[in-house]
């Protein structure tokens, strides 16, 4: 049949005989609606509709068709006589059957056409098939709906055509425009079975890629999609990088567009917070591993104090962070986002606070906190975004349900204005560079909670050239959207204004850092100032003593040293074997005897931030051959911290820092003189010792969830060790740190400049990320008298505590 043309008589209602040739040589006699050109075969005879055949032909404009009339028109208007007869719609899906009927099941009376095939079998052109205009017309099938008599057509794209001989045509598929298919004028009623074509040869709502052919899953729903338009609302789909078939094997080609308002990635790790439910989604490439905590050997990380849950997370974030940061230098490869890669392993572990979103506060979270990544706010469950600057949810009021925002991160990408403390004007979110903001997703949320008038918690940022990002978060507290309004942006384009005012009655967030920088720049702006710099230029920078409380003039006396004052001279101690680096020690040199000493590892990253507590730390010496820039020399070189001699409420002097602190970093040595514990002569506050029982502090990374082999508590804490310093008569800032039974600072034996482990340099580091203005503490450990050291007491006097802490033990010494 394929090498004949056939003709067909079709049977008309006043017996009139119209010869049906094939339909590319028929002109239309009036527009129709895209690509469904309406015949006349003679006059006063009904009118015919046929669908234009895919192929070369498509739109009819290679014969007979005029070059002025396009392929695609208009509906055509209803007649105006409600008695003629309207054109019938013609299933042309397939062959006809011998009898000459067509296999149609929405058969229509009155009519019936044959039609043997949409291709012919006329030689094929090699090379590449000529390009489908953007106006030409795939081919369709007609599908009857709902009982009204409007026709559909559902498209074929090119790509699921094929020649009579079954084989497919090379070169790369015709690209089609999808254009809504108009429904005709009311037809007959009809059977309203949907006829259904697979979904490799459906063509989507929007135009396709070129390339490979998307991969269809097995078992997924072969039903043709609804026509998209713009009365109607896309389905909205799950990203590739997170969906995937059942054989677990990653879809090629170019991820699928996430749909606004659907799942937010988190960068390019593939983390992604689910806007509703909160429920963060993890994987890269390939389905993620998920982690059973149960199965590994971790501290637990909750307890009863949502503060210290948020506190454990966040030290676990930064440990792995640290690690993953160090294990990158060894290898010597392309450097990796490690906050992004820590993020979505705790993630797959379920190692997280405050999984739900919510409006107001966040437990476990304060005022003043302060972050170095967009992370680590949605592993506490304060900001669930990792980019967009507005977090928002779906809340109940009353009988209502809005969307509504609940934190918003100023980040200085927009133009906001955050010069006052207490006002902040935040500029909604969108390209306001290439379009006009859209009031829709974050935007529309602040619209809705300008009227439900609810708390949305506000972080903003501040400028830090020290860190990676440039910059630090801090959680501001609780603000409500006062007024909001449409301006002008730089760019010319419309943005949207807020006016947010902070709640009354909160801890100062901003303000404090604002006035922190203001002393830095300036520091005889300090009010309540007693003393200038009580280090009298022994420290880096200088150090002032406060009285903000009372009249106290300041503490007694004493010298101020940086130093460690020994019993014996120096050169009757045993000395430390030296490396034979050339310039600084490397990362993963094998060579390098101090990292050999230090577990095969360097102890320091490459900004000097602690990477793991150690039993003993040991830094480049003065035999070494290394620079004084060597990584590996940073207690030696002494504070880089602006620090700050203040006067407390009920504790005497403490000491706190103007500047933020982040985990890791060394803050001081504890100066003063090594003494014998016979010569111990009255009372000395000044004393420190190694504690002989110190609360369990896991501050190390956790190894079992980089799949290392778990470690005993003894490769983290320093052992009880002979050496008491006393910095009663002389000693730095040190002696001005007090205790805490939930410290922000721990102690750690460094040994640089002798090799005696038992009479280390005992120095400082954070914890966790310290604001400024926060008190340093450390853990001054409970005495176990003479259990241990055959004596009646420690050095140090049992005392009431009064660190007013969750986990108070109620004395310490």
């Amino acid at each position: 049949m394929a090498g004949t043309r056939q003709t067909t008589s079709v049977p008309m209602d006043n017996a009139a005989v119209v010869d049906a040739k094939p339909l590319r040589t028929l002109t239309p006699m009036f527009p129709a609606a895209l690509g469904l050109h309406t015949f006349t075969a003679k006059e006063n005879s009904s009118s015919i509709v046929c669908i234009t055949p895919f192929g070369p032909y498509a739109g009819g404009t290679e014969q007979a068709m005029p070059a002025s009339i396009p392929p695609m028109f208009a509906s055509p208007a209803a007649p105006a006589d409600p008695n003629q007869r309207q054109p019938y719609a013609v299933h042309l899906n397939g062959a006809a059957p011998a009898n000459g009927t067509a296999n149609n099941t929405g058969a229509i009376p009155d009519l019936q056409i044959a039609v043997a095939g949409t291709v012919e079998s006329a030689k094929r052109k090699r090379g590449r098939p000529k390009r489908v205009q953007d106006s030409s017309v795939p081919s369709a099938h007609l599908v009857p709906s709902a009982p009204g008599g409007n026709i559909t057509a559902v498209q074929t794209p090119p790509s699921a055509t094929t020649d009579e001989s079954g084989k497919k045509k090379r070169g790369r598929p015709k690209r089609v425009q999808d254009v809504p298919v108009l429904s005709t004028p009311s037809a007959p009623q009809v059977d309203s079975t949907v006829f259904q074509t697979p979904a490799s040869a459906v063509n989507e709502s929007v135009t396709r890629k070129r390339g490979r052919p998307r991969r269809v899953q097995d078992g997924a729903d072969t039903s043709a999609p609804p026509i998209q338009s713009k009365y109607n609302e896309p389905v909205l789909q799950t990203p590739s990088a997170v969906t995937l078939p059942e054989d677990g094997k990653r879809k090629r080609g170019r991820p699928k567009r996430v749909p606004d308002g659907a799942l937010i990635p988190l960068s390019h790790s593939g983390v992604s917070i689910d806007d509703d439910s909160g429920e963060i989604i993890t994987g890269k490439r390939g389905r993620p591993r998920k982690i059973d905590v149960n199965l590994l050997n971790l501290p637990s990380l909750f307890s009863d104090d949502p503060r210290e849950s948020v506190d454990n997370v966040l030290m676990m974030f930064d440990a792995l962070r640290r690690r993953l940061m160090q294990l990158d230098e060894v290898k010597q490869g392309a450097k990796q986002q490690h906050n992004l890669k820590a993020g979505s392993i705790m993630m797959s572990a379920e190692l997280r606070a405050n999984k739900n979103k919510r409006i107001g506060e966040v437990p476990g979270v304060e005022v003043g906190d302060m972050f170095y990544f967009r992370i680590e706010m949605c592993l506490v469950g304060l900001n669930s975004q990792s980019m967009s600057g507005i977090d928002y949810m779906s809340a109940k009021f009353g009988n209502e349900e809005d969307p509504v925002a609940i934190s918003i991160v100023s980040a200085g990408v927009y133009e906001n204005t955050e010069d006052d403390p207490d006002v902040l004007v935040y500029t909604g979110q969108g390209m306001s560079g290439k379009d006009d903001q859209k009031l829709e997703r974050g935007n529309l949320a602040l619209e809705r909670s300008l009227h439900r008038g609810n708390q949305i918690r506000v972080v903003r940022s501040v400028r830090d050239l020290t860190c990676p990002t440039g910059k630090i978060y801090i959680y501001d507290g609780l603000y409500k959207i006062r007024e909001a309004w449409v301006e002008k942006g730089k760019t010319g384009f419309n943005v949207f204004k807020h006016k947010l005012l902070r709640e009354p009655g909160q801890p100062d967030g901003i303000a404090v850092w604002k006035k922190t920088e203001k002393w830095r720049e300036n520091p005889s702006s300090r009010d309540h100032v007693i003393l200038r710099d009580i280090s009298y230029g022994a420290e880096s920078k200088p150090v002032c003593l406060v009285n903000e409380v009372d009249d106290e003039k300041g503490p007694s006396h004493f010298n101020y040293t940086t130093k460690l004052n020994y019993r014996n001279s120096l050169s009757s101690m045993r000395k430390m074997q030296g490396c034979n680096c050339a310039s600084v020690c490397l990362p993963g040199d094998n060579n390098c005897s101090c990292t050999h000493r230090n577990a095969g590892d360097l102890p320091y990253s490459a900004s000097g931030i602690l990477v793991s507590r150690m039993p003993m730390l040991y830094e480049c010496n003065d035999s070494c051959t290394c620079s004084h820039n060597c990584r590996n020399r940073v207690v030696q070189k002494g504070s880089q911290i602006h620090f700050e001699v203040f006067k407390t409420g009920d504790r005497g002097w403490g000491l706190r820092s103007w500047d933020p602190i982040r985990a890791g970093t060394f803050i001081c040595e504890y100066a003063g003189e090594v003494i014998d514990r016979n010569s111990i002569i009255g009372e000395d506050d000044y004393i420190f010792e190694t504690p002989s029982s110190e609360q369990n502090l896991r501050w190390n990374y956790a190894p079992e969830l980089l799949g290392e082999p778990s470690l005993s508590d003894s490769s983290e804490t320093p052992k009880q060790l002979p050496i008491i310093i006393s910095a009663k008569r002389t000693g730095n800032i040190a002696r001005f740190m007090n205790h805490s039974c939930s410290p922000n600072v721990f102690w750690q034996p460094v040994l640089y400049d002798h090799g005696d482990e038992g009479y280390p340099h005992i120095a400082f580091f954070a914890i966790k990320h310290i604001p400024p203005m926060t008190e340093l503490t450390y853990d001054y450990g409970q005495s176990q008298g003479n259990v241990q050291l055959g004596i009646n007491s420690g050095c140090r006097k049992s005392k009431n505590c009064l660190c007013w802490s969750r986990k108070c033990r109620g004395s310490f010494g």
